[in-house]
């Protein structure tokens, strides 16, 4: 293997190295110098805003879906998108269209989720 093909991964792995340091460095500072005594309101349920009242198996609303769905839709399209402009050029009429079929695909999941109500806000 070719030393100086190597010697130019140095930076990145010095980086890596400086990162990972840096990161263990604030975490033990953290646990060092941070009052250790968790409270009952420190350990209470906080990601939802109130305390657990039922079964987390329970039945969700369709809608929840559809939100995840529609944010796909939109982080697909957002995602792919900007790369085929950038490289239209490039890639001539048969990545052109290959683009129009995918967006009519997510087209077609956001009309979908349009008629199922996801976009009405209660």
């Amino acid at each position: 293997m070719d030393s100086g093909l190597l010697r130019e991964y140095l930076p990145i792995l010095i980086f890596l190295a400086l990162a990972i340091g840096l990161a263990g460095l604030m975490i033990l500072a953290s646990v060092i110098a941070a009052r250790q005594r968790p409270d009952s309101e420190k350990l209470a349920a906080y990601e939802c805003g109130f305390d657990a009242f039922d079964d987390a198996r329970r039945k969700f609303d369709v809608r929840f879906y559809l939100v995840a769905i529609l944010f796909i839709i939109f982080d697909l399209e957002v995602a792919f998108l900007f790369p085929w402009a950038a490289s239209l050029s490039q890639i001539g009429l048969f990545g052109f269209w290959s683009m129009i079929v995918f967006l009519a695909v997510l087209t077609v999941g956001f009309v979908y989720e349009w008629k199922k109500g996801a976009l009405e806000w209660e």
